[in-house]
């Protein structure tokens, strides 16, 4: 084997798992902002210091949507516990590779709606994270977790009953 045969082995390998640091990071991050947001009682109440009430008046009439922040503001408790599991569970599915393309989609909406309304004011715009996040989710949007995931066992066997 040359020089060459092997310096193409790993370039194809590490091509092969190029989107696993993403998939990895946006995970640990989606989960932890989850659980964050979950054993946070400031955060899980409608008003006071650090409550998600008190963030969404605060940007309301700087975001993109205001109608959106309206309506997290009927039910900020709610709204800020539906943000939660959702992290959470874009999150999960994301680092066990499950659903992948959904969980990324799931990901991609929650950081859209944060750039629509939180992130929205902030100057210049590649300041705020929110954007950033929702164009880290294109390529796992687009190419899935094809290889150390739960997707790609599943495909696998299911490709192994149909042989």
């Amino acid at each position: 084997m040359t020089r060459t045969d092997v310096l193409s082995g790993l370039r194809e390998r590490a091509a092969r798992h190029a989107l696993l640091p993403l998939r990895i990071f946006l995970g640990v991050t989606f989960v932890y902002a989850g659980l964050d947001k979950l054993t946070d009682s400031a955060f899980l109440s409608a008003d006071g210091p650090g409550s998600i009430g008190e963030l969404m008046r605060g940007v309301r009439d700087t975001s993109a949507v205001p109608a959106l922040v309206d309506t997290a503001l009927n039910a900020p408790v709610g709204f800020a516990v539906a943000l939660a599991v959702g992290e959470l569970l874009v999150g999960l599915g994301t680092l066990a590779g499950l659903l992948t393309r959904i969980a990324a989609t799931g990901g991609a909406l929650i950081a859209l709606s944060l750039w629509l309304t939180v992130s929205w004011a902030v100057t210049p715009y590649y300041y705020g994270n929110d954007l950033v996040y929702l164009m880290a989710w294109t390529p796992l949007i687009l190419a899935g977790a094809p290889y150390l995931s739960l997707d790609s066992l599943i495909r696998s066997r299911r490709s192994r009953r149909t042989a």
